[in-house]
């Protein structure tokens, strides 16, 4: 094949779909899009670098996978639902399998959420991949961070650190099976999407963990001015993180490793004590585990607790990207 630009962008990046709010996308230097009445627009963005945002040798299809992932995370932390997408992708070189798997993992992706993909740009470079991602949210119904209220129960989705877990099973190639969850977690996150589109009627904020729980739950009890008191005991660990834990570290529980690495996108979300019903069985009916791991305090003071009742202090908050 010839390896301009466009001809990588119409053999991998031209994909049918049945969007009707699209009138008209890639081939033009602009797109058009149709928002529907009552409803308003909510964009994000995130780049991911190779050897930053993951190690080298990972592979086209969780690249593409995670890059998506990421971008929808944010989507669901505000309740969207996700429309469209723009790509930019740099490319070190015209990589033909590479290309391909990349392509067809985005295809997959975007035909399960309904998705288009309505422009981009490809460069030469250093491995990177942009996405912007654009969903729609009732007007009245955005989940926000400044929401939090005294009182409130603080609840997490899924394993909290698993990802952290992953990234040290690469970084020390350690071989074990048990521990292949982790770096699942680490290279497929999965965007809680479906359930944040309902829990818009039970919660009124939220956050999604990529920096860590501590330093993006921070960012919630600042834009809410209030405090936390969270309980480490009630951070459920998922199975493999046990293991690893029990394997590795000598039943020591590496919790600033879990807590400030980032990677998680899951979301944090408070809810009022007459939601906790709603949210449990929100919850039961997309068989997705939540955890309430404390409650919002008029301090504004974020603490942690440990199962002997004492005060743990972080010395480093969360993933800084400078």
């Amino acid at each position: 094949m010839s390896n301009t630009e466009f001809d990588i962008i119409k053999k991998y990046f031209t994909f049918d779909h049945n969007r009707a709010d699209v009138n008209f996308s890639i081939g033009d230097d602009c797109a058009s899009v149709s928002v529907p009445q009552g409803k308003q627009l909510l964009i994000t963005a995130d780049t991911l670098i190779s050897g930053v945002h993951f190690p080298e040798n990972t592979a086209a299809e969780d690249i593409a996978f995670k890059a998506i992932m990421v971008n929808l995370s944010d989507l669901a932390a505000m309740g969207a639902t996700p429309a469209w997408l723009t790509l930019a992708i740099t490319l070190p070189e015209i990589n033909e399998n590479w290309l391909r798997a990349f392509s067809n993992q985005l295809k997959t992706i975007l035909t399960e959420y309904n998705i288009g993909l309505i422009g981009g740009d490809t460069t030469r470079g250093s491995l990177s991949i942009t996405i912007q991602a654009m969903g729609f949210c009732d007007t009245d119904k955005v989940l926000r961070r400044n929401q939090a209220a005294v009182a409130d129960k603080i609840y997490v989705t899924g394993d909290i650190g698993d990802a952290a877990i992953g990234l040290k099973i690469i970084t020390n190639n350690i071989c074990d099976e048990a521990l292949s969850p982790c770096v699942k977690k680490l290279n497929r996150p999965e965007a809680r999407i479906k359930f944040a589109e309902e829990l818009v009627s039970y919660s009124k904020c939220a956050i999604d963990v990529s920096d860590g729980l501590v330093a993006d739950l921070a960012h919630i009890l600042d834009a809410s001015q209030c405090g936390a008191r969270i309980n480490l005991s009630d951070i459920r660990l998922s199975s493999s993180a046990i293991y690893y834990f029990s394997q590795y570290q000598n039943n020591v529980i590496d919790w600033p490793m879990m807590l400030t690495q980032g990677d998680d996108y899951e979301l944090c979300f408070t809810a009022s004590d007459d939601n906790v019903a709603a949210v449990k069985n929100l919850a039961e009916k997309h068989q997705l585990k939540i955890s309430c791991i404390g409650e919002i305090t008029e301090s504004c003071e974020l603490v942690f607790i440990d199962p002997n009742g004492k005060i743990v202090n972080f010395r480093d908050n969360g993933f800084k990207h400078f």
